[in-house]
């Protein structure tokens, strides 16, 4: 069996039946079928097929350049890589030209298809770039007869019909939600439009250039496939694990595919494209969170059944079928990969902008990848297997997946451990505090800990600057081996409060953060961004499992969800997000509060507390300095868990502690790794543990204590913290460790990295630049002339080789 191996040069990587089984930080493993070959930058959105046969286009939609990437099939190859100034999406051929959306430009680029290259013709604009107009073009088709494109939209939620012949708008039809993408029936004249935003596709007739009906499907309806005949349209429904089946003579869904490995599966799988064989009788689904293809035989539409499963990359996001060949857009690729040594060359647009130009930065030694964009796609090319391989696939499939049925019903643990083993039994624990922090690595904060795995040349915020921290990994448990499901704080809140992020959120934070446009739009501020059944306060209410919340969604204030805005559910005083406000007046406030709900014998059982002065201002002149606001953030974590280790209900309590995302600084294992906490009388005192725990995970003993079902795939797979824990409690408190420090020390230097930070925005989570914001506070700690070492990723690599039957 050959391995497989990431290259710096785009060659194809080379397979015999799959790929080294590799495993990923949230636990899930990945051993690809086929050939793979790397794309020039990361998030690979869509695949457009050219009409020779021989070439296809992607799309590179993520945090790093935008790119389009010509590939020749038969030589396994990029011929050409155009880089965009934007793009997400939408991708069409017509038989000379390629067009491409322009994602928050709010254009539409027409470039000429000569065979090898791909030429910048013209353009057509449907208004002007964001933030004036709030448009961006999301997918799109040709009439190539008719010389019309459709053009649908996710901001301003519309269907564009243009001329190609003057690239110009005809007309503007208003759709009610955000549009994923659309795809022309040319034997129906029918176009067919995804309602992302909504739970069905709208049909437009071409030719009375009407909106004439729609369809219900299941939630966050994606990508299309309509068969030659044009009677059967196949939609992948992303927050639904499932295909709906159309008849679109009669308008109605005839059966639904589920696409996950197990038929009742929570959401997860994130079913989002499809693809049928040319014959029209085999359908391949893409199932970008469990990295896998479900294939289904609808030669009998109404009674389709499945065939199995193929292993692929890291989120796939696109699936075609071209002849014999089955091709996948995976959009983190293959692993998370080392970084590479000297200068970066992934610069977002957004570090771009804030990089000095003098001569000391164009010569910075101090350049690393990002976390948000390090991930490049690939491009699968599996040959359409035969049934005995296709078996093989699908036992591979199921060997990579930790989720399964039993698993989510009853998990691993102990007989009389506080942490039950199924759902619905009880726990001697009665009240959970759930504390989000903001996006540091283990190393920078605990990496100084003889007991546990760290590297003490990277941690910047050791024992004298968090000195809390530190005690209570002592007193209590170590976490050296914990890792974060999401890459940064738009994702990284919604798998904290919901074990999952949706397609929605993971396609449109990197150009958010790339300074590419669009809003923040990631925690509870906007439906689409939603899981469907909400997240975990939801759950709290539906099983009448009391809860409030302190900050946690309160960017603006006051609760994004709708949910947390009763008064019995959150602290009104309790600030959100603004790092002018100190962590310690945080926990003063919550002090008040919660001794008023103590006194009345009314403390909610689920309790979400965000204490984000770690994710610190930079060298930004009169802010609070680097050390001081982390300083801050521990002495206030110190006395939270004082106060409530002192309060009657402390011997049936527990304290959760995590960061919502690791990006900010290095680690030496991982990009995931990061720092958690577990403290109750009922932990294992003065332990370590090196178990390999996710934010899923935590979640997992979470609901398993407060008698909740899981949310998602990822937090039924996931192992629980019950290890962690013994039966027997200890009830002494803590008593918290003064800061060592001076936690009102102010910035008042004017330097380099001064003048940089003063150009970062710091009104909202991740606003900064993260690569630059970690180089400054690296600086500000370890001093101007410090050179920030670069950060290292495991792969997690196992070898598993797959046997035959007979072996």
């Amino acid at each position: 069996m050959k391995t497989w191996f990431i290259c710096s040069c785009l060659m194809l990587i080379n397979t015999t039946l799959f790929a080294q089984k590799v495993q990923l930080p949230n636990g899930w493993f990945l051993s690809p079928a086929g050939n793979s070959i790397p794309l020039s930058s990361d998030l690979p959105l869509n695949m457009a097929l050219a009409p020779d046969g021989i070439h296809a286009a992607i799309t590179n939609n993520g945090n790093g350049r935008p790119t389009i990437d010509l590939i020749n099939l038969k030589q396994k190859r990029i011929v050409t890589s155009i880089k965009v100034k934007n793009a997400w999406l939408g991708l069409t051929f017509s038989k000379n030209y390629l067009y491409a959306s322009g994602g928050n430009d709010d254009i539409i680029i027409r470039y000429q298809f000569t065979g090898e290259n791909l030429i910048n013709k013209d353009t057509l604009v449907l208004g002007k770039p964001w933030p004036k107009n709030k448009i961006s073009p999301a997918g799109l088709c040709i009439d190539e007869q008719h010389q019309r494109l459709y053009v649908v939209t996710k901001e301003d939620n519309a269907l564009y019909i243009c001329d190609t012949k003057t690239m110009k708008v005809l007309k503007k039809v208003s759709l009610y939600a955000e549009a994923y993408t659309c795809i022309l029936n040319p034997v129906k004249r029918e176009l067919y439009i995804s309602a992302w935003g909504g739970s069905k596709i709208w049909i437009y007739d071409t030719q009375r250039d009407v909106l004439k009906d729609s369809v219900s499907t299941g939630s966050h309806p994606t990508d299309m496939a309509v068969n030659a005949k044009g009677k059967w349209l196949y939609v992948a429904n992303a927050n639904s694990n499932s295909v709906s089946v159309i008849n679109v003579t009669s308008h109605q869904v005839v059966e639904t595919l589920n696409a996950a490995i197990s038929p009742d599966a929570p959401i997860g799988s994130t079913t989002n494209s499809v693809a049928l064989s040319a014959d029209g009788k085999t359908l391949y689904i893409a199932n970008a969170d469990n990295n896998y293809l479900a294939v289904f035989d609808v030669s009998d539409p109404g009674n389709s059944h499945s065939l199995g499963f193929i292993p692929v990359g890291w989120y796939p996001t696109c699936v075609r079928v071209l002849g014999k060949s089955i091709l996948v857009a995976n959009g983190k690729g293959m692993s998370s990969a080392s970084n590479v040594i000297g200068p970066v060359t992934n610069l977002s647009p957004s570090d771009r902008k804030y990089k000095k130009s003098d001569d000391k930065a164009k010569t910075s030694k101090s350049e690393f990848k990002y976390v948000g964009n390090m991930f490049n796609g690939t491009l699968s090319v599996i040959p359409v297997p035969a049934p005995v391989i296709l078996t093989k696939y699908t036992k591979q499939v199921y060997e990579n997946t930790p989720y399964s049925k039993e698993r989510e019903q009853g998990t691993l643990g102990e007989a009389g451990n506080p942490v039950p083993i199924k759902v619905g039994d009880v726990s001697p624990i009665k009240y959970v505090f759930y504390v989000l922090k903001e996006n540091r690595t283990y190393d920078q904060v605990l990496g100084d800990m003889p007991q546990g795995n760290g590297d003490s040349s990277l941690c910047l915020f050791g024992k004298k600057i968090t000195p809390n921290g530190h005690k209570l990994a002592q007193d209590y448990v170590l976490l050296d081996n914990f890792y974060v499901d999401a890459e940064v704080s738009a994702d990284g809140h919604n798998w904290s409060m919901a074990a999952y992020a949706t397609d929605f959120v993971e396609k449109n934070w990197p150009s958010n953060y790339a300074g590419r446009g669009g809003n923040y739009d990631f925690d509870g501020s906007r439906p689409i961004a939603n899981p469907p059944k909400g997240f975990i306060w939801n759950y709290c209410q539906r099983a009448g499992v009391s809860f409030r919340n302190y900050g946690e969604f309160m960017d603006t204030g006051k609760p994004t969800l709708g949910l947390l805005r009763e008064d019995e559910h959150y602290c009104k005083p309790y600030p959100g997000w603004n790092l002018d406000i100190q962590d310690i007046y945080r926990e003063k406030v919550f002090e008040h509060d919660f001794d008023s709900l103590v006194a009345k014998q009314n403390v909610p059982h689920f309790n979400t507390v965000y204490l984000p002065n770690d994710h610190t201002s930079g060298l930004s002149k009169g802010a609070y300095s680097p050390a001081a606001q982390v300083a801050d953030n521990d002495l206030a974590l110190g006395r939270l868990v004082e106060h409530i280790s002192h309060s009657p209900i402390w011997k049936e309590s527990v304290i959760f502690v995590l960061e919502d995302d690791a990006q900010d600084g290095p680690d030496h294992v991982d990009a995931h790794r990061s720092v958690a906490w577990v403290i109750s009388p009922f932990v294992k005192r003065h332990s370590v543990n090196h178990t390999m725990y996710s934010t899923s995970g935590m979640l997992r003993t979470i609901e398993l204590i407060l008698r909740l079902p899981p949310m998602s795939q990822y937090d039924a797979a996931a192992t629980p913290m019950w290890n962690c824990f013994q039966a027997t409690p200890d009830i002494a408190g803590y008593t918290a460790e003064a800061a060592t420090i001076n936690i009102n020390e102010r910035n008042t230097a004017w330097n380099n990295e001064a003048k940089q930070s003063a150009l970062f925005n710091f009104a909202k989570a991740d606003a900064a630049p993260d690569r630059l914001l970690n180089e400054v506070v690296w600086k500000a700690i370890k001093g101007p002339q410090s050179k920030m070492p670069e950060p290292r990723r495991s792969a997690f690599v196992k070898i598993s080789p797959v046997k035959d039957d007979d072996d």
